[in-house]
């Protein structure tokens, strides 16, 4: 499971699971409650308490049809976000307001570069190791086409002073800090 902000591209949540159930949903969307919910409050106090004629948006939340989703977010998230429920993949093409495009597209790179890893990841912990990897290097390390250049963790303005080999600084700052 995997969430993409649309506009910055940044990975703010994933989580590696062999089956999608409402524990593990609420588990995932937990991640992005303990990481978002100081901005997304914000967002919903400003909209609550504005007092002009245009009303801010709250935070929106996209997703498939995967009913366990609507759950988890209806307990987390229920009265200061919104739900666009049940989005079909590439929704663009259909000409909709939100889609989740952003996420399919962090799918795809994700599952293209999985099948070339030979005799697979031999053990669960193994995978989940490569997913934490790859969620770091695509925010923080690889730049972006579609932001010209700057990596999603540049885009959110989350500066890190990296250098020109970012994923060794980054190894190096972790180490460093005594991270595990």
């Amino acid at each position: 499971m995997n969430a993409v902000d649309s506009v910055t591209k940044f990975v703010l949540a994933h989580l590696f699971v062999e089956k999608r159930t409402i524990k593990k949903c609420i588990e995932f969307l937990l991640q992005i409650k303990t990481n978002c919910y100081n901005q997304i409050l914000a967002k919903y106090y400003i909209r609550k308490y504005s007092r002009g004629k245009k009303k801010e948006r709250l935070v929106i939340f996209v997703c498939d049809k995967f009913a366990n989703y609507k759950t988890a977010f209806n307990k987390l998230f229920y009265r200061v976000a919104e739900l666009q429920f049940g989005v079909p993949i590439a929704c663009k093409k259909y000409n909709l307001e939100y889609n989740n495009n952003a996420v399919e597209r962090y799918n795809g790179k994700t599952k293209d570069r999985i099948k070339n890893i030979r005799g697979g990841f031999g053990s669960f912990k193994f995978a989940r190791d490569f997913m934490n990897l790859r969620r770091i290097i695509h925010n923080f390390v690889n730049p972006h086409q579609e932001l010209k250049g700057k990596t999603p963790a540049e885009k959110a303005e989350i500066f890190i002073p990296l250098g020109r080999n970012k994923l060794l600084t980054l190894i190096e700052f972790i180490a460093y800090r005594g991270y595990h």
